[in-house]
Order: structure tokens, then sequence, then C-alpha cells
């Protein structure tokens, strides 16, 4: 067999493979949408089969009777401001790192590694008292500062990131006569588009998926967020399994098209990163 053959070989085994994985993966999720369509006794019946009639009375019923639009409003809310905040004080930390770098910004970095290595749980408690003193507990506004200490993982993919820009871009913009802040807004922001495109990404599929920050911090119906929905749903209907899956695939839909639509330039973004020059 030639070098030829052999590599086709391996490449249909390759992808043979990672079909298998990819549907093996995929059985759960099956599962949760193909039983959204029955009723709880055809489910009981036969879980993996396809429904004996196809009825859309689990995704009626949870839209009219449960506050889903306003857990969704709170969401986005949430969300957008969240990772946005995150992205915006990772990146200019991260310039800031590259565009003059000293003793005291290596101190920062320091301190910003520790930070990051220092598990989030062990921080509820001071973090759950702040927020009651400067009264943010059970507010969107609370969740959003919260959020906002996500920063710290933008910072670090960013910082690689910008690592390997030309410094000599920099250089000439002040030669130019623009200052930091003018660099960073018309220079930096566009050639990091990719990993900021990454980044967003990721911290939007985490926020939206939390569920243990607004679990501890809302209490109020009319703050929580979808996934708190999904969790009282649970809650609610302990016994009616095809509905709590309803809930849960309508949770999910507007985070997995986001991912389908953004993962291009996951791939590229992390690529672009991990190359230099």
């Amino acid at each position: 067999m030639s070098l030829q053959q052999r590599e086709r070989v391996a490449s249909i085994v390759r992808s043979v493979v990672m079909i298998v994985i990819a549907l093996i993966c995929a059985i759960p999720l099956y599962v949760i949408v193909i039983n959204t369509f029955k009723n709880n006794a055809e489910m009981s019946a036969d879980p993996f089969g396809l429904p004996e009639r196809w009825s859309l009375e689990n995704y009626s019923y949870a839209l009219s009777t449960l506050p889903i639009a306003n857990a969704f409003k709170n969401t986005i809310i949430v969300t957008v401001f969240g990772v946005g905040l995150q992205v915006l004080v990772g990146a200019l930390a991260a310039y800031g790192m590259i565009l003059k770098k000293s003793r005291f910004t290596a101190i920062v970095g320091a301190l910003l590694i520790l930070a990051f290595l220092i598990p989030g749980q062990t921080l509820l408690i001071p973090q759950y008292r702040l927020e009651s003193q400067l009264g943010l507990v059970d507010t969107l506004l609370g969740l959003i500062v919260l959020y906002t200490g996500g920063a710290t993982f933008c910072y670090f993919l960013i910082v690689q990131y910008m690592r390997g820009l030309p410094q000599e871009i920099f250089e000439a913009a002040r030669i130019d006569g623009a200052g930091p802040f003018r660099i960073f807004w018309t220079i930096v922001l566009p050639l990091i588009k990719p990993i900021l495109i990454t980044v967003i990404v990721f911290q939007t599929m985490g926020t939206w998926n939390d569920f243990m920050t607004p679990n501890i911090y809302i209490s109020s119906i009319d703050k929580q967020t979808i996934i708190l929905q999904v969790f009282n749903a649970m809650g609610q209907f302990t016994t009616n399994w095809p509905l709590f899956m309803t809930i849960t695939t309508i949770a999910l839909i507007p985070v997995f098209i986001f991912f389908v639509f953004c993962q291009k330039w996951i791939v590229a973004g992390l690529v672009a990163g991990s190359v230099k020059g």
C-alpha cells in the first residue's frame, strides 16, 4: 500500500471514529428534544422512540403558563452587559500590559494569575456580604457586577493574542501623534477581532448557562434567569419530565444557535492566537 493510500485510509478511519463519537454525544440531546413532543405516559413507555403523535402541547403550556419571556429578558440583559464589561475590561488590561512593560505591570500580572487560581466557591460568602452591603443582592445589576469578574479569564486569552501583534504598528501610530486610547480603539481592536469574538462566545455561553450565581443572589421570581426557570420546573413538575425537557430545550435554543453561528470564529481566534508572526 502506497503512502497516499495509507493516508486516505487513515483519513476515512478518523472520520468514522469522529462521526461515531459525535453520534454518541448527541444521544442525550436527542432524548431531550424527542420527548418534548410526548406526554408523560408515552415517554415512560418508550423514551428513545419517536412520538406516535407529534404534539406541541408542552411548548404551548410552558410559554403560556411560566414567565419564560421575562426570564429570557433578564438573561439577555445580564449576558449582554456582563459579557460586554468582561471583554472591555479584559482587553484594556491586556493592552495596558503590552503597552508598558515594567515591574509594576509584572506584579499586577502575577496578582491576576493568583486571582484566577482562587476557586470561586471560596469567595461566595465575602462576595455575598459585599453585595448585601451595597444593596445589590436580588438585582440584575448585582449579577452583572459579579460576572464582570470574569474579565480575568478574558485578559489571559487576549494578552496572549496581543503579544503576537507587531510593535512597529504602535510605534508608527505614536509617531503620527495618536494617543494610547486612540491606538486602542482604531488599531488594536480591529486587529484582535478574532480573539475578541472567541472570548465573547465562551463568556456568553458560560453566563447564559450559569446556575449557581443567580440561584444564590436572586430570590424574586421577576428577576430570575432562564436557567432558574429550568430548575423551578424540575421542582414544580417532578413527575412531568416531558414538560421539564421542553423548558430545557427552550433555554438551550438561543445559545445553541449562537454557538453554531460563531463556531468558525472560535477556531480562527484560537489558531491565530497560538501562532506568532
